[in-house]
């Protein structure tokens, strides 16, 4: 995909296939850096995505995509405009579970990169042989990397059969098997050279390999590149089975959909439907794109979508996700969303634009692989001639252990130990709804002390009802609804809201009205008939002689019971009281429990009035700060940001000054623009108990960070040490380094099968 910036140059977007480890993207990274005219080198390697801006004066996009080929990658450009700039390449069968007849349609994935990669004259023969999407679906040993492994396999095992039957000739076999099975390493290896990158796996496995022929371990030599090619196909499958978390969201939305057409249903693509456009749901079937229903009423299973695991009836008026299953009647949907912007297509991008969004820890681990390779190298220099030159030691003893030191110097476990577990932790929480926006915020969810909390729409339902109606005087309770409503007539206001339909319950209709206009913070004034009414704050009635000071003492006890009251009044007449409670949702008690257990403060922050957020934080053991504007909330925010760790939940718009100056922001919101674009995280599920659960995801993935930084650099240090003692070999050292990377990857996979809803 390329989009053009005047001012900037071109931004690309490509697809590169065969990404296993940490190395291999920041070889990518390194070489396409050099190239003159590009900037702005971003890289995934669970989205297998490459971004950059270039300068096409300098250099042109072809010869981009020709530096990732001859590093051994298939590269193709990320179609513009269309579903796939942001579906993930095609899930394996035996993890589609269920979604076999969707792979067909992955053309991007499957011809577009096969292609690129057949142009690569070298990609596909024996080597550093990296993942081909065509490859995708089959078994190990119908793969590339299999039939590597198969192939040096029979190499090696006919110079083992020819030592034994002439064992004259025996040593030759293995140095053919050896040059044999190195060749195309050592040619990406020369490519890497070229691109300015001495420090590559590719080039430490040409010297090692040469070297030990040249010490006369020729048989050890072709072993060291048989299992080289095992490691390759294990990294491949670790690397595979990290990345179908994140594939599956793709196969949730149906390839069709059922477009009514003058009445009649017609099979058109998904990716295919306009906004505006009505669809037919059968029971059963996925719905086809998020949308509103405008006939029938069912049960809908979200769970794919939000990880909610009960199904919710929802009939007319009722939005609807993309992905949701349809489980019981038909429904007719009208498309409010085109495929690209659906909330699993922003799910997608957000999952694969959450890697650039680094974690200080991997920001750190990469600027420390940068000079530990180099160092290792240098190490493995002194190891080959400090003995020898200096103590009079073989030479031949020496040159085998610094060899055996380059195998172990390669960084790869180090490199992925860091976005394995991120990636893992960003699709553990998509599929339950809970989406963060890259390792940055992942780590400072994991530092947060408190949480504070808006009230309306986080902690309570955001949809206030009537509670109670006062009159005043000769005023009749349908005198006061009649009044209030003909004020609040067209008007969305939470507060509005629930008193027009508490007014059209009691089946009294709104006096007709003209001219509203809000008095900030204070209430609204309208001419209703011939006169101006108000609905107002009590305090503000008050003041304008809207209720006597008896009446306020009554607004004020309806207050303490956590009711919002407002006051209804004509020019100097009073005319009664409405009361309105919005009910703290279900879990909320059972989260600021959680939350507390973990040792984590929460505080409500709120602009209504001090009575009302008591009682709300009575009932929720919580603490609170009311009668707060914006500019408050900031304030309130950076103090206790000097106090540690602070997540803020708020719903992404009137919380936005709050949530940007928190450690972390939350936006609460069944998948809105602002919920899933403007906050660091997003809750799908608006439940509250989302918040000590993603908290706890944090706390897990860090954890899994850090273990995985532990095995890297343990079995490195291990292995150096015996290396350098000659207790381990040069095929001991191989088996270290790849090892590390799949047990480094295998232990993020873990992160996939957490529950963050399970207290520890």
């Amino acid at each position: 995909m390329t989009t053009t910036d005047p001012n900037s140059g071109t931004a690309c977007d490509w697809t590169v296939s065969g990404m296993d480890c940490g190395s291999c993207a920041a070889k990518i990274k390194d070489a396409v850096t050099r190239l003159p005219g590009v900037s702005g080198v971003e890289i995934g390697i669970m989205s297998e995505r490459l971004r950059l801006t270039l300068d096409e004066t300098q250099t042109g996009r072809d010869r981009v995509e020709k530096v990732v080929k001859s590093l051994g990658y298939g590269i193709t450009p990320r179609a513009a405009g269309t579903k796939k700039d942001f579906v993930m390449p095609v899930m394996s069968d035996s993890s589609a579970d269920g979604h076999d007849q969707n792979h067909a349609d992955h053309s991007h994935d499957r011809s577009g990169t096969t292609a690129v990669a057949r142009d690569d004259s070298g990609h596909g023969s024996p080597g550093h042989v990296h993942d081909d999407p065509a490859d995708r679906g089959k078994r190990w040993y119908q793969t590339s990397k299999g039939k590597l492994v198969i192939f040096t396999a029979i190499l090696l095992g006919s110079a083992w059969i020819i030592e034994l039957l002439a064992p004259q000739i025996g040593k030759w076999a293995f140095v053919a098997a050896c040059l044999i099975g190195v060749a195309p390493i050592a040619k990406r290896a020369f490519a890497a050279l070229r691109l300015g990158q001495p420090f590559t796996i590719e080039s430490l496995m040409t010297v090692a390999a040469i070297g030990a022929l040249f010490i006369d371990a020729a048989e050890e030599a072709a072993l060291v590149v048989f299992l080289f090619a095992v490691g390759e196909v294990l990294e491949g499958v670790a690397a595979g089975k990290a990345r179908d978390g994140i594939r599956a969201l793709a196969n949730l939305v149906p390839k069709t959909a059922l477009l009514l057409v003058n009445g009649t249903a017609q099979e058109v693509p998904a990716s295919s439907l306009a906004v505006g456009q009505m669809v037919l749901v059968r029971p059963g079937d996925r719905i086809p794109a998020d949308g509103e229903i405008a006939e029938g009423t069912s049960g809908v299973d979200d769970s794919p979508v939000t990880g909610e695991s009960v199904p919710v009836t929802k009939g007319p008026g009722d939005p609807v996700f993309a992905g949701s299953i349809n489980t019981e009647a038909a429904l007719r949907v009208t498309v409010t969303k085109a495929a690209e912007d659906n909330t699993i297509a922003r799910i997608i991008r957000l999952v694969e634009e959450a890697e650039v969004a680094r974690a200080p820890t991997e920001r750190f681990i990469d600027r420390f692989s940068r000079w530990y390779m180099p160092a290792i190298v240098a190490v493995a220099a002194l190891v080959v001639l400090l003995p020898p030159l200096a103590f009079g030691q073989p030479w031949d003893t020496w040159i085998y252990r610094g060899l055996a030191l380059l195998l172990i110097g390669c960084p790869c476990a180090l490199v992925i130990s860091v976005p394995a577990s991120i990636a893992s932790a960003l699709s553990t929480g998509a599929r339950r709804g809970m989406l963060m926006k890259g390792g940055a915020v992942i780590e400072a969810a994991a530092n947060v002390s408190r949480v504070a909390f808006d009230k309306t729409g986080t902690l309570t339902h955001g949809r206030p009802v009537v509670t109670d109606v006062v009159t005043f005087g000769a005023t009749t309770e349908a005198e006061l609804l009649a009044v209030a409503a003909g004020v609040e007539t067209g008007s969305s206001h939470p507060l509005a809201v629930a008193i027009l339909t508490k007014a059209d319950q009691a089946g009294i209709e709104a006096l007709p009205s003209r001219d509203a206009k809000a008095l900030m913070g204070k209430g609204v004034v309208a001419t209703v008939g011939d006169a101006s009414a108000w609905v107002s704050s009590p305090r503000y009635a008050l003041e304008n002689g809207g209720i006597d000071p008896s009446d306020l003492q009554l607004a004020t006890a309806l207050e303490e019971d956590g009711k919002t009251a407002v006051a209804v009044f004509r020019e100097k007449t009073p005319l009664g009281l409405i009361a309105m409670r919005d009910e703290p949702r279900q879990d909320a008690a059972d989260a600021v429990r959680q939350l507390t257990a973990m040792g984590v403060t929460s505080v409500i922050l709120t602009g209504d009035n001090p009575r009302t957020a008591a009682a709300i934080a009575g009932g929720l053991g919580m603490e609170f700060r009311a009668d707060m504007m914006p500019e408050d909330k900031l304030t309130a925010i950076r103090e206790m940001g000097g106090q540690g760790g602070v997540m803020m939940i708020g719903d992404g718009i009137n919380d936005a000054p709050a949530l940007k100056q928190a450690s972390i922001g939350v936006a609460m919101g069944s998948g809105t623009d602002v919920a899933l674009e403007t906050a660091d995280a997003a809750i799908l599920r608006d439940r509250v108990t989302d918040i000590p659960a993603l908290i706890r995801l944090a706390h897990t993935a860090m954890g899994n960070i850090r273990q995985n930084i532990t095995i890297a650099l343990g079995l490195k240090a291990v292995f150096l040490v015996t290396s350098v003692l000659g207790i381990t070999g040069l095929w001991i050292a191989i088996m270290a380094d790849t090892g590390a990377t799949v047990l480094v990857t295998l232990n993020a996979l873990r992160l996939l099968r957490f529950d963050p809803e399970r207290e520890a």
